[in-house]
């Protein structure tokens, strides 16, 4: 009988039933749970960077889509009006510094959020506030925003999708040009339709920040570098030291670079249409042509940054942008008119080294903590560089009389612009650098 109870009590045949305590089960849901919530989150994430891309430029091309209209309200003189060019390039390099330090302490989704917040209140509070310093501080609170938000995006692609970090800066430079462009497209047949008031065709852009906000709050609080990195690692990578980035000549390539291309985009943006109607062109056809110039940016901005990211040395596409833009500056100095859409696309195209070197930033750095520094550093020096552009083309503009000296100009930046770029382009690291 022992016998027979040992046997059965041992027999391979007969299995134990498995009972599962509530912790096990709960820890199996939150595995089942698991890949859903975080494809969600990465879905989200996506269209949280779409909605602040799509939010980062009409700040800038709805006002100067209304800015006669802004000037007779406000009283605003010429002189100040022209400095209104160079405003956003100086906020960008003043605040734009301030965007690592801020992400280190706060986490990067926090500091994108208040940035919305920012553009937001500032596009919302500059039409009604009746001064033209009321006007500037309100202008320059969402410039303040787009800033942070200009170096964090390149910090939160390489954080998140680090291995599509081409696709992704693809997709965000492309959300940009079309903002860009819808914005300068859209804001004066829009005002005339809500009344024709130049106050509510400035704020209607707020209620689209405003939607940009929304998708960044479950980000607020997370400080960590993504859904599948341990709090010890999120820990050492935030306590990072921070690199000597001024050592590093691939960090300075870079920055005189991105500042370089910021000059010749923001005196295409300026000046272009003007060069068309002096020329002959009807100015409705300018505006047009300035349109074509902008838009081009958008199926490009998704297609540059995968091709970089598929190459070791970025420095044949930097070329190939530099030489459409040499070819453009050609036309318009020798046939204006007769060429005009083809220099409007060329210049297009080159004006695509905005999303390059935001692709750069991402491949140029190890570290999402280095993308950080680099994109702070790169993007606050380029924007220094860039402020005088636009004012020294109007001076040559005045003095000269004609477009002759202002084309040489900017043809002559896009030299250094492709020699810079091709020592950016190296397939080398800031953190080898700056460590040497």
């Amino acid at each position: 009988m022992a016998c027979e109870e040992t046997r059965t009590a041992t027999s391979p045949h007969i299995r134990t039933p498995h009972i599962r305590t509530p912790e096990a089960r709960t820890a199996e849901a939150d595995t089942r749970t698991q890949p859903a919530t975080r494809v969600w989150t990465m879905r989200l994430l996506v269209l949280a960077i779409v909605l602040t891309a799509l939010n980062l430029r009409p700040a800038i091309t709805s006002l100067g889509a209304l800015l006669e209209e802004v000037r007779d309200g406000l009283g605003m003189s010429g002189t100040l009006a022209g400095l209104l060019t160079s405003v956003p390039p100086l906020c960008f390099a003043v605040f734009g510094v301030m965007a690592p330090r801020l992400a280190r302490r706060f986490g990067p989704g926090a500091v994108v959020c208040a940035g919305m917040v920012a553009i937001t209140a500032g596009l919302l509070l500059r039409p009604y506030v009746g001064s033209t310093a009321g006007f500037l501080a309100a202008s320059a609170l969402a410039l303040m925003g787009i800033a942070v938000s200009n170096v964090l995006m390149p910090v939160i692609v390489k954080r998140w999708f680090p291995d599509r970090v081409g696709s992704m800066t693809g997709l965000y430079s492309m959300a940009l040009a079309l903002g860009t462009a819808s914005a300068a497209a859209v804001t004066v047949p829009m005002t005339d339709v809500l009344g024709g008031s130049w106050q509510t065709g400035l704020a209607v852009w707020a209620a689209v920040a405003a939607l940009a906000v929304l998708p960044w709050i479950p980000f607020v609080r997370d400080r960590g570098a993504a859904p599948a990195v341990s709090a010890r690692e999120t820990h050492a990578r935030v306590e990072a030291p921070r690199l000597r980035i001024t050592r590093s000549r691939t960090a300075w390539a870079l920055a005189v670079y991105f500042g370089l291309q910021a000059t010749g985009a923001y005196i295409t943006m300026g000046w272009m249409a003007q060069i068309f109607r002096d020329a002959g062109v009807h100015a409705g056809t300018a505006g047009l042509l300035l349109a074509v110039t902008m838009v081009m940016g958008v199926p490009l901005a998704f297609v540059i940054p995968r091709l970089a990211t598929r190459l070791p040395h970025q420095g044949p596409i930097v070329l190939a942008l530099g030489a459409c833009g040499l070819v453009g500056y050609a036309g318009l100095y020798l046939a204006p008119v007769s060429g005009a859409w083809a220099w409007a696309l060329l210049l297009g195209v080159s004006n695509c080294s905005f999303p390059l070197a935001l692709t750069m930033v991402g491949m140029r750095a190890r570290s999402s903590a280095g993308v950080a520094q680099l994109s702070g550093f790169a993007q606050s020096t380029g924007y220094l560089i860039s402020i005088p552009g636009p004012l020294l083309v109007g001076v040559l503009y005045q003095h000269s009389g004609g477009w002759g000296l202002p084309i040489a100009l900017m043809a002559g930046l896009m030299i250094p612009q492709m020699a810079v770029g091709v020592l950016a382009g190296r397939d080398r690291t800031v953190e080898e650098e700056a460590a040497r």
